[in-house]
C-alpha cells in the first residue's frame, strides 16, 4: 500500500469522526456506533431501521421489525447522545435541541481533538515511510528526493485536515 492510500484512509477516518459531532442539525451519522441487541447479536441501528431526516432538527427511525422498537429506544437512551427518543408505537423520533454557545464551543474543542488525532496518524505514516526509505539504502540524493516527496505528501494532507476542521468549526458556530 502506498503512502497516498494510507493518508486517504486517515482523512476518511477524520471525516467520519467529524460527522459524528453534531452541529445542532439532525444527521444520521449521530447514530453511528450505537449497537442494538437483536436476537443476541449487537447490530447497528442502520441495519435494523430506516433512518431519515424529515426536518432539519429531527431524525425519524422506522424499524423494519416493530418488535425491535423498544430495543432501539433503549440503546439510544443508553448511548447518552443527549437526545431523548420519542416512541409512538411505530417510529422513534429524535428532536435535536438547539445548541447553546457553551455547547458549540465544546464541540469545536472536540473537533480540534479529532483533527489533532488525524495529524498524529499522518505523522506516524510519514515516520513509517521515512524508515522504509532509509532501510532500502538508496544513494544519498535519491534518498533525499524520496524523503522530500513524503514530506510534500504530509504537507498536502495536513492542509486537507485543516480545511476539514475549519469547515466543521464554521458549521458548529453557525446559529
Amino acid at each position: 500500500m502506498n503512502i497516498e492510500q494510507k493518508m486517504d484512509k486517515a482523512i476518511v477516518s477524520l471525516e467520519n469522526k467529524l460527522n459524528s459531532i453534531r452541529a445542532g442539525r439532525a444527521n444520521p451519522a449521530m447514530l453511528n456506533g450505537i449497537m442494538v441487541p437483536y436476537y443476541g447479536t449487537p447490530s447497528p441501528i442502520q441495519s435494523l431501521a430506516n433512518v431519515t431526516v424529515p426536518e432539519a432538527r429531527q431524525l425519524m427511525i422506522k424499524p423494519f421489525d416493530r418488535n425491535t422498537l423498544k430495543d432501539i429506544e433503549r440503546a439510544i437512551n443508553e448511548a447518552n447522545i443527549g437526545i431523548t427518543p420519542t416512541n409512538n408505537g411505530e417510529i422513534i423520533i429524535l428532536t435535536v435541541p438547539e445548541l447553546t454557545e457553551d455547547r458549540r464551543r465544546e464541540y469545536v474543542k472536540d473537533a480540534r481533538e479529532v483533527a489533532e488525532e488525524a495529524k498524529v496518524a499522518l505523522r506516524n505514516i510519514r515516520q513509517e515511510e521515512n524508515n522504509a526509505v532509509k532501510k532500502e539504502e538508496y544513494p544519498e540524493d535519491e534518498e533525499k528526493r524520496l524523503l522530500d516527496i513524503i514530506q510534500d505528501s504530509i504537507n498536502k494532507y495536513n492542509k486537507i485536515v485543516e480545511e476539514k476542521l475549519k469547515e466543521k468549526e464554521e458549521e458548529l458556530m453557525r446559529v
